[in-house]
């Protein structure tokens, strides 16, 4: 066979793109346009609805995306991350079960990858809509209580984790339901998470300041016999809000204690820590408390990419879930937990892949989910103690137990 010329093929090449261009006579109107994508009329909706809470003045985001200059200034990130689904942070195989899911339709990660490729054009600025007001300090809204401990604690700047307890007096004269909570740590690169008990016997009091610091010292819980809990804070954790007619009970004159853990980084900081709560004006026949599946009996080998941790419970009595969530350390990689009722039938309660420490997530419930007595709840995990994490704190890796430290690990739901 010869060779085709050169002079042959790039004719042809010629009339193969000529053929595909419009003829000289068609109208403008028979060449379809494409859609430019513009921040007002579309992508201010998605910035405003599922990214402004975390992105804006003040808050845990590294910057806001309140306003146009914002958000052009930041497009191709925006896109990037979004289309990897790094952003919004969201760990949940979720199927439109959760009421609080951040995660972004395909849709909508199209729209923002064609706008930053466009070039980020604006649109009509007078028709976009208007930005989200964040009035309050506080997501839960004006709260009916703010507390603090007295005095502020000062973090070193290198040595083992802290576990502190701080006492929050409260001093009301009679009972209340709490219906909303929300922390606000004081130093968030220092404070790993917080947890907040109830004390109605005054011994977390009598243990205050003993050692001449603000406090006490408390690992695992909080050194006394807690009358209750409410609930706690971790990166990304959202704060917590009851249905109607529910409520965590706070009784009178009750102390709160912040259980908050520390984790140094290399510099000296100091940490006041605060909780905010809302109460309930309405009557509550309905009592929220926490109930959980774990275990402290783990050993996560060196080198394993894929180690995995069981636990599971019977529930002892009916129970109305409204929320879950997964917690592990650095090593964590997925979690599934599920329920298995008297009758034989099972149901997917959580399922979380590709776990991120530092993005702990309240998985909150569109229909709360009824489970009966004898309900069996079965939780599955995995561990990646590999050099190829790189979130694993060890390098090489090695054996990894259950603690409270950071590097330490935990199962639990």
């Amino acid at each position: 066979m010869k060779p085709i010329p050169f002079s042959v093929f790039f004719a042809v090449a010629f009339l193969a793109c000529a053929a595909l261009a419009p003829a000289p006579h068609a109208t403008a109107a028979a060449v379809p346009k494409l859609k430019v994508f513009t921040f007002a009329r579309d992508v201010a909706p998605i910035l405003y609805g599922k990214c402004a809470t975390c992105h804006h003045a003040g808050e845990v985001a590294p910057f806001s995306l309140m306003s146009y200059e914002d958000a052009r200034a930041k497009a191709k990130t925006i896109a990037a991350v979004a289309e990897q689904k790094f952003m919004p942070p969201w760990q949940a195989v979720s199927h439109a079960e959760f009421s609080n899911d951040r995660t972004l339709t395909s849709s909508q990660i199209a729209t923002l990858k064609a706008w930053a490729d466009a070039g980020a054009p604006a649109g009509n600025l007078s028709t976009a809509p208007k930005p989200p007001k964040f009035t309050s300090d506080w997501h839960i809204g004006r709260p009916d209580f703010v507390g603090k401990p007295a005095k502020a604690y000062n973090v070193a700047a290198e040595g083992p984790d802290e576990y502190r307890c701080f006492i929050v007096p409260t001093n009301f004269s009679e009972d209340r339901y709490v219906t909303g909570v929300e922390l606000k740590p004081g130093m968030r690169k220092v404070v790993h998470h917080i947890l907040v008990y109830v004390d109605t016997s005054g011994q977390a009091r009598k243990k205050d300041g003993k050692d001449g610091k603000p406090g006490y010292v408390s690992f695992g819980g909080p050194g006394i016999d807690a009358a209750g809990t409410l609930g706690g804070w971790a990166p990304g954790l959202q704060p917590m809000s009851m249905p109607a007619g529910s409520g965590m009970l706070l009784p009178k004159r009750a102390d709160i204690v912040l259980q908050v853990h520390y984790h140094k980084n290399g510099k000296p900081e100091t940490d006041l820590s605060e909780i905010a709560l809302k109460f309930s004006s309405a009557p509550v026949d309905k009592k929220v408390r926490w109930e959980s599946v774990g275990t402290v009996f783990m050993s996560i080998p060196p080198g394993e990419k894929r180690s995995e941790v069981t636990a599971d419970i019977d529930l002892a009595t009916p129970l109305t879930l409204l929320d879950v969530i997964p917690h592990m350390h650095l090593l964590g990689h997925d979690m599934r937990v599920t329920a298995t009722l008297p009758d034989g039938s099972t149901r997917e309660l959580i399922h979380v892949e590709n776990y991120d420490f530092n993005w702990q997530t309240r998985y909150t419930y569109r229909k709360p989910i009824k489970l009966p007595k004898g309900t069996h709840l079965a939780l599955v995990a995995h561990y990646d103690n590999s050099t190829g994490n790189p979130h694993n704190p060890n390098a090489p890796p090695k054996a990894i137990h259950f603690g409270e430290q950071t590097t330490d690990e935990m199962c639990l739901a």
